[in-house]
């Protein structure tokens, strides 16, 4: 929806695009300070589980094609483009939708911190570990996890909206 003078974001979009812009911030941070602070496979214990170790992902989400000889960087990097291109589109456009326009948001955030990682050293920095009784979750990192509260948002927004429909 375009401002009052015709041109520009309206102030919604431009709240969306700054919470992006704090999220990719504290994730890029966030790994900056484990790559300068943890060797790779270094891990700090916490908690009995929980703990802080730097993994490298070349690939997705539990490691879905990490081992696919280096084709699926480039690949995830197109990915994340397409989605930050789309689902930005989408936000801007439906800015006023809160709970629609956080979800994007979310996601868009965290596509955009795994890309960067992905085009800077070939893969994502994961370091945050939880385990408990024998069950060990895959590592994950700050932008995982925003692009995991965005997708379930997304579903709980579509479901709201049905029930309303």
């Amino acid at each position: 929806m375009p401002s009052p003078r015709g041109r520009g974001l309206n102030s919604a979009a431009g709240r969306w695009i700054l919470l992006i812009l704090l999220l990719v911030g504290l994730d890029q941070l966030s790994k900056l300070f484990i790559v300068n602070s943890y060797a790779l496979g270094q891990q700090t214990t916490l908690t009995s589980w929980f703990n802080i170790v730097r993994v490298h992902n070349t690939g997705a989400a539990f490691s879905f094609l990490a081992d696919a000889g280096g084709w699926q960087r480039w690949f995830f990097v197109g990915l994340g483009v397409a989605a930050v291109a789309m689902l930005g589109f989408l936000m801007i456009r439906h800015a006023g939708q809160r709970w629609f326009a956080l979800s994007a948001a979310l996601i868009i955030s965290g596509a955009i911190g795994n890309t960067i990682d992905r085009v800077t050293w070939g893969y994502v920095v994961d370091f945050i570990d939880w385990h408990a009784g024998g069950w060990h979750w895959p590592a994950f990192n700050f932008a995982d996890s925003a692009i995991t509260v965005g997708a379930l948002l997304l579903v709980l927004d579509e479901l709201r909206r049905v029930r309303r429909g």
